[in-house]
């Protein structure tokens, strides 16, 4: 069952419009629920009156902060209120809830809630953050430093003194929006035992249990959470959005309460991915080695921390991308302003720490007059190379070989230890390029994160095993973990793919398996899944009928980074990407079309082969909406692009002529059945790709993004002028 690409009974559902999402539930005597939320950045509540609203038609209740048992939650951090009691600090926070009839009479209600505030000095952006004058988000956060980070590898100072060629520049990248498919949705009600049960989308049922039981104040076992068919999700449902609120009102009314949110409240109410000002200055020498590198790093953390502690750290081991650097000074710091918090998304830091080392590292090779193949030959990381966290790599590194399958398959040709890129013909208004860029990732949290995973399985029958169950809590957000979860059990069992049924996505049957993220699924829940099937096999051929195999995978552990160097056993393993890509420069309207992606990745091990391709295909869109489409647009923190006609996605139009996928797989140690993590990999190489084809396409360099249009062909003007 291992590497065949296999179509689970969840896709079909999908496609037919069969499979039900948590917005198609509806329960009897169903109310509705609607949050008012402060729509202003900063300020203190002086008041809020409520009581015209109580006697608005079908209102059956409006909820504040002093009814939230403990009003202050958080994914890592516990400093986000439920609803705010004291001060709003981005424009989504919420300060009540009304529950109604119907959706209508509650959206009418929130209107009639009177808030009174006193405005706050507004920070927008995280250089003003850092001011010795600038007031504070939280008083508890000095100097607004939700969290710093560093590396002292080497002596820095001396190798650059030594180096041949130096560079320095500054690269940002901006927030992005996950527009999933399925908006925040959810039904909750109190069941016959007394437990509030909520359905929901969520990137794993145990953290939502654990914050709901957290607020409400109930003991764990209390809360259910179940969650089925996921529209997507990217990072963006890994925080909490409607869950808590909804839990509360079913809680407080013994009734059921559901509510969907629009999109304008989808794009208001959700973390969005970091936005970061990143300065590179590396040093290398005649030989094209880098000797050299001094990074400074500062990411917009918004008004929470949510996940930008998390976030930061990953750039102890990926600062400086895929490449081996024996002197590393690096200081990074995530910090409070008054923007839409920064969360999870698709990369979690890497791709920000990519696309500014890809573009620092083609720099470099111009200035050394070495092609990017070769300079990133020499350099990227091998089986016996020490990280930045000076850890050793872990095993099974596949790199070196993708980038030259990756040159050879985008048309590059090797002679005499250098690179020939590809010939492109263009015409006199249109202007085709080539770029290239490579990537890692690492599965799983690290960093001294405990982590590991649980699964069950059961078998049954008489002589032979005529059915299985798996009970995991692994959520399938679109990337079809379940059918590779299924695939793993049926090979350690050895029967039919369609004799094994799963059971996911419930706290009552499921234990907990850990999130759907940082590419860790198929790697974490997979090896639990494995080990509980062989647990299974053996009670099984002990003649146990029905026979149970329960297991709890520990992955093998990692370290903190130590406060004053960094060094740290930083993750247990990395994926690894190249991509070559071709794009098309319009002179006259300055629009960038991106014609080809060669995308060449190691999975480890491929369980599902066209799962893998899909998810490669779905981050190359995905990135090339970062780089060339998706502008995020806030003024004084206040959200400007927060509809899908504002915020502009790839859509089918857009997307590019070839994308061919090509899998060259080097097992790893740990994964199950040697598998990486190819969740999010595919995304990270593909924007610093495009920019160093734009150049090679117009001479012009680009050190941020989105690249817009107008910004091409105002720089192609001047380029002519000059």
């Amino acid at each position: 069952m291992i590497g065949r690409s296999i179509i689970h009974q969840e896709s079909i559902d999908k496609v037919t419009g069969a499979a039900k999402f948590a917005g198609d539930y509806f329960l009897p005597e169903t109310l509705h629920l609607k949050l008012k939320l402060s729509g202003r950045p900063h300020a203190r509540i002086r008041s809020i009156n409520t009581s015209v609203a109580e006697k608005s038609p079908g209102v059956i209740a409006v909820f504040t902060a002093q009814d939230i048992p403990v009003n202050r939650y958080g994914l890592i951090v516990n400093d986000q209120p439920v609803l705010c009691d004291e001060i709003v600090r981005y424009e989504g926070d919420p300060v009540a809830v009304v529950v109604a009839q119907s959706p209508a009479q509650a959206f009418k209600a929130t209107g009639l809630i009177e808030v009174e505030y006193q405005d706050l000095p507004v920070i927008a952006d995280p250089n003003d953050s850092l001011k010795g004058d600038a007031p504070l988000i939280h008083e508890k956060y000095p100097g607004n430093i939700a969290h710093s980070i560093r590396i002292r590898r080497g002596d820095t100072a001396k190798a650059l003194k030594e180096a041949d060629v130096i560079y320095e520049n500054i690269y940002k990248t901006p927030m992005q929006e996950h527009a999933f498919l399925e908006l925040e949705a959810g039904v909750a009600y109190v069941d016959d035992k007394g437990n509030v049960v909520i359905r929901t989308a969520c990137q794993s049922i145990h953290d939502i249990q654990h914050q709901i039981a957290h607020t409400l104040d109930l003991p764990e076992e209390q809360v259910r959470v179940i969650t089925g068919p996921v529209g997507g999700a990217f990072g963006g449902r890994e925080d909490i959005s409607i869950q808590i609120v909804l839990a509360l009102a079913a809680w407080k009314l013994r009734q059921p309460v559901r509510m969907v949110w629009s999109r304008r409240e989808s794009i208001l109410g959700h973390p969005k991915r970091h936005a970061t000002i990143i300065k590179h200055r590396w040093g290398a020498d005649k030989n094209f080695k880098i000797i050299a590198a001094e990074v400074e790093i500062l990411i917009d953390a918004g008004a929470y921390m949510c996940t930008s502690n998390s976030v930061l750290e990953g750039f102890h081991s990926q600062c400086v991308g895929p490449y081996e650097i024996p002197n590393i000074k690096m200081d990074g710091k995530a910090v409070f302003t008054n923007n839409i918090p920064g969360g999870a998304f698709r990369g979690y830091g890497a791709p920000q720490a990519a696309f500014a080392a890809e573009l620092q590292i083609t720099h470099l090779g111009e200035l050394l007059g070495v092609d990017p193949i070769t300079i990133r030959l020499k350099n990227c990381l091998q089986d016996s190379s020490i990280m930045p966290t000076q850890a050793p790599v872990p095993g099974g590194t596949n790199l070196a070989s993708l980038i030259e399958v990756c040159a050879r398959e985008s048309g590059c040709k090797n002679s005499k230890q250098s690179w020939r890129l590809p010939e492109l013909k263009s015409t006199t208004n249109r202007r085709r390029g080539f770029g290239f860029a490579v990537g890692m990732k690492a599965t799983g949290y690290g960093y001294g994160f405990p982590e590991g995973s649980k699964a069950k399985v059961v078998l049954h029958g008489k002589a032979t095993i005529e059915h299985a169950d798996v009970y995991s809590a692994a959520v399938d957000v679109g990337q079809g973990a379940h059918s590779v979860l299924i695939q793993i059990a049926a090979h350690v069992l050895g029967i039919p793919f369609d004799l094994i049924e799963i059971h996911p996505g419930d706290t009552a049957s499921s234990e907990d398996s850990g999130a759907a993220a940082a590419s860790r699924l198929t790697f974490f829940a997979g090896n639990a899944v494995k080990l509980a099937a062989e647990l299974a096999l053996k009670s099984w051929r002990d003649e146990n009928r029905p026979a149970v195999g329960d297991a709890h995978w520990i992955s093998p552990p990692t370290t903190a980074p130590d406060p004053l160097t960094g060094a740290c056993i930083d993750n247990v393993s990395y994926s690894y990407a190249a991509q070559g890509v071709i794009v098309e420069v319009d002179l006259e309207t300055g629009q960038v079309i991106l014609d080809t992606v060669i995308a060449t990745h190691d999975p480890g091990r491929a369980i599902n082969p066209q799962k893998v391709e899909g998810q490669i295909q779905g981050a190359v869109v995905q990135a090339m909406g970062w780089a060339l489409l998706e502008n995020f647009v806030t003024e004084q923190a206040m959200i400007k692009t927060n509809t899908l006609s504002s915020y502009l996605i790839p859509t089918t139009l857009d997307i590019p002529a070839k994308v061919k996928s090509i899998q060259i797989e080097k097992p790893d140690p740990v994964g199950p059945f040697g598998v990486r993590g190819v969740g999010e990999i595919p995304f990270i190489p593909l924007a610093p790709a495009v920019i160093a084809a734009i150049r090679d396409a117009t001479g012009i360099w680009f050190n941020h993004l989105p690249i817009k249009p107008e910004e091409v062909v105002e720089k192609i003007k001047k380029n002519n002028q000059a």
